[in-house]
């Protein structure tokens, strides 16, 4: 068995989520856009789930970021989710070409503490639906940051 997988993967390899890719002769891309005349490299959500479930499921928590991701309009590299024993807790990564979704689940409590940060066009606020659908939260509150605000 992988060493990894013994310390709690979803996946028996911690690539099997990755794509692989070439490198173009294309310029750089800028993945910084401009809203309402302010320019940022991306948007920050930290995003508090209370009265939710399902968050002892490393399998459900990573197909329901991933699916956000993609329906963000992201690239996923890599996922990798630790289920810290039987019914207890889950903190994992969703690593993104265009940056990352993380989680720290408290299932005892009914709470989840979730990092979304998405550059370039990458909608962040996309992955909500499926937080809701997946873990029915009675109450989630969000925080909104600009990262890489330019002068």
């Amino acid at each position: 068995m992988n060493a990894l997988a013994r310390l709690g993967m979803v996946s028996e390899s911690p690539s099997e989520n990755q794509t692989m890719t070439t490198v173009s002769q294309e310029p750089a891309k800028d993945y910084f856009v401009e809203r309402d005349g302010v320019r940022f490299a991306g948007m920050h959500l930290l995003i508090d789930l209370w009265g939710a479930k399902n968050l002892d499921s490393p399998e459900l928590i990573d197909e329901t970021l991933c699916d956000g991701a993609l329906a963000a309009g992201a690239t996923i590299l890599h996922s990798h989710f630790h289920h810290f024993t039987p019914n207890a807790g889950v903190s994992g990564v969703v690593v993104l070409a265009e940056s990352h979704i993380s989680i720290h689940t408290w299932p005892e409590r009914g709470f989840a503490a979730l990092d979304v940060f998405m550059c370039g066009t990458c909608d962040p606020y996309k992955v909500i639906p499926y937080l809701k659908a997946a873990f029915g939260p009675e109450d989630v509150r969000i925080s909104e940051q600009k990262r890489g605000l330019t002068l």
